[in-house]
């Protein structure tokens, strides 16, 4: 589901995409050094990973199964109705759609870290909105279901944003240390460059 469209997407940006990150990763190492700034690998990282999420969130919802049909729904659930739990269509319409903000509601919690949870519910309706209007623009369809799943979506992001941070502050000292969070990133990217390469081994083989 998720895996395939991000599969698709990449086959057809991964050359911007590591042009981007060269370019960024260079602009933001020049910032640092000339403003005398301290480099943390874990929060550079975070910030990188916040930029391509956000590229890649746009790339999958606008260009994946583009038709000419397009159209317009208004009525709340009337899409989500039509599906069957557990069927292919079920997770592709209705957990894909949650599922892609998850990331988007954890990232604004992190970096806005409201005290209420409106700055994420105004965040995440306004995004899927302008997703859903850019849709409508290119031959896809407008559809407020899409819109009411991001904001879902989005909203358990936020919650487990909220359930990390209370849980990390009655860790050990080390578990919330620059260094323990550094290896970690480092073994999240080292797993997915394994799973980036197979991929693309058995694509090129």
């Amino acid at each position: 589901m998720i895996t395939s469209m991000f599969q698709k997407v990449m086959n057809n940006i991964w050359p911007m995409l590591v042009v981007f990150i060269v370019a960024i990763a260079l602009i933001r190492f020049f910032y640092l050094q000339t403003h005398r700034e301290r480099f943390c690998l874990h929060k550079e990282l975070s910030y990188l990973f916040a930029i391509i999420y956000i590229w890649l969130l746009f790339e999958i919802l606008t260009m994946t199964e583009l038709n000419s049909t397009g159209g317009m729904n208004l009525v709340p659930f009337s899409e989500i109705l039509r599906y069957k739990v557990g069927t292919k269509m079920f997770n592709y319409n209705v957990l894909g759609n949650i599922i892609i903000f998850l990331p988007f509601g954890y990232l604004v919690g992190e970096y806005v870290n409201p005290k209420k949870i409106w700055p994420i519910l105004i965040t995440t309706f306004v995004t899927s909105l302008a997703i859903e209007f850019v849709q409508l623009q290119i031959g896809r369809s407008f559809d407020i279901d899409d819109i009411l799943l991001n904001v879902v979506g989005g909203l358990l992001g936020y919650l487990i944003y909220i359930g990390l941070s209370a849980i990390s502050r009655h860790l050990p000292d080390f578990f919330k240390s620059d260094l323990f969070y550094n290896i970690l990133w480092i073994l999240v990217i080292l797993l997915f460059g394994i799973y980036i390469f197979g991929y693309w081994g058995v694509i090129f083989k």
